[in-house]
């Protein structure tokens, strides 16, 4: 910019001149002038190897959420080199590593030679259709090297030269990046969640989140939003798939949710802003349901029967084959059919509660077995004395039935004082995020509303 305004500053006394010299030389004089610019100019360039003008710039960039060693779309590569080339099989229904090796003209001496060199290279005789298999040639065509993606984050490579196969296992390129989104009910949690760029079991994982303190299907209402950080797991610079929920927030009927991902003793948890778990110790509804056809009522007439009897739970009306859960940890004290209940299971908890499971269509747990909160223990059906397809759920408590929607469920312990110390420091940032995204979302409501 200097060296501009010394240029200008010359070239801004010719007119001084031209009133005393001839046409010839006011050209002279100017190409002097601008040559005698363009050498001040180059004085004034820093040196380097190349010869050009190089600034480092300091930017006021926007944060990014990124957790990746790159942007997953720009993976570090050296452009110097060029890719492998490989040739891809894909594996289809009922065929054989066998089948490949004839079909690529290998011979099967080499297919034993692989498949003997370890533990890993064993497990290729379990291929399953989807399965890619990618080879590499000498110019005689047999084999030089196979590729198989072993599992999602490990290449299995095997190098062949003569009856000398070597085997290993290379980390292929994962990488995380934190994304962030916000929604709003306008009929079902799915649709908000779909509106929101969020995959079906993504909106899964967040109803799960909650599902201890919102019923999802009688306790929604129109506005109610969501703010979600969770993860997107790239390989080799390409979307593979949702990972983990990391924070959330759910705005029900103007309570608000919160809850904040955090390792405890390796094992990834749930806690709200206080350290309270988000787990409690039973499940307050066993299945995704579609409405509730009978509620908890000791005085109603069954519709069946055509008589005054008590009905000690609720009914929850799901399509047939619906899956149902345990409520929480406990032991099968029967799993057996009747008249009445149809196909049923009786699970016992702690501190002498009870919960029952009627008309299943079919039971996945046996008398006896110890189950876990969140466990399949049979299908939605209208077996016994059902007149559709729903679930029979009843909850007692030292021989008591009480109310399954409105009992008092017993919560897991909280964490402690050291923990909660080092949860908050952890999960700090994490919060702020969420209050972020729930200041933005409602500055742009009050900026839409009149």
């Amino acid at each position: 910019m200097q060296n501009k305004k010394i240029l200008a500053a010359l070239t801004g006394l010719l007119p001084q001149f031209t009133l005393k010299i001839t046409r010839t030389w006011v050209r002279l004089f100017t190409l002097t002038l601008i040559a005698f610019g363009f050498a001040l100019f180059s004085l004034a360039r820093p040196s380097g190897n190349a010869g050009a003008a190089s600034m480092v710039i300091d930017l006021d960039l926007p944060d990014r959420l990124a957790v990746a060693a790159a942007a997953p779309d720009e993976p570090a590569a050296d452009i110097h080199s060029a890719p492998e080339q490989w040739e891809t099989v894909t594996v289809t229904p009922d065929q054989s590593l066998d089948g490949i090796f004839r079909q690529q003209g290998f011979s099967i001496g080499t297919l034993h030679d692989i498949m003997a060199i370890n533990a890993e290279t064993k497990r290729l005789k379990d291929i399953r259709p989807g399965d890619l298999f990618e080879f590499q040639r000498y110019e005689d065509g047999s084999l030089q090297r196979m590729r198989y993606a072993a599992d999602e984050g490990n290449y299995l490579i095997v190098d062949y030269a003569g009856k000398q196969a070597v085997a290993s296992l290379v980390a292929r390129n994962l990488s995380t990046e934190i994304t962030e989104t916000s929604g709003t009910i306008t009929s079902s949690l799915f649709l908000a969640g779909k509106e929101a760029g969020l995959a079906d079991a993504m909106v899964l994982k967040l109803a799960e989140l909650f599902g201890w303190d919102i019923d999802f299907v009688l306790d929604l209402r129109e506005g109610d939003h969501f703010h979600l950080l969770y993860e997107k797991v790239y390989r080799d610079g390409s979307f593979l798939r949702d990972g983990e929920i990391i924070g959330a927030t759910f705005i029900n009927q103007g309570e608000k949710f919160q809850a904040l991902r955090y390792d405890v003793d390796g094992q990834a948890q749930y806690f709200a802003p206080d350290g309270r778990n988000m787990r409690k110790e039973f499940l307050r509804v066993p299945l995704n349901f579609s409405y509730i056809s009978s509620n908890f009522n000791p005085k109603r007439f069954h519709p069946i029967l055509k008589r005054i009897k008590a009905h000690n739970g609720i009914d929850y009306r799901a399509p047939k084959g619906t899956p149902v859960y345990a409520a929480g940890d406990g032991k099968v004290t029967k799993s057996d059919y009747t008249q009445f209940n149809g196909h049923h299971v009786f699970i016992q908890h702690a501190n002498d509660i009870v919960t029952k499971y009627l008309h299943f269509t079919k039971r996945t747990v046996k008398q006896g077995q110890r189950v876990r909160q969140g466990q399949v223990i049979g299908y939605v059906g209208a077996t016994g004395m059902a007149s559709a397809p729903h679930l029979h759920y009843e909850f007692l408590v030292n021989g008591v039935h009480r109310n399954p929607r409105t009992v008092p469920l017993p919560k897991a312990d909280p964490l402690g004082t050291t923990q909660l110390a080092e949860f908050r420091l952890t999960t700090a940032p994490i919060l702020s995020l969420l209050s972020r995204l729930e200041s933005s979302s409602t500055y742009a409501t009050a900026a839409a509303s009149p």
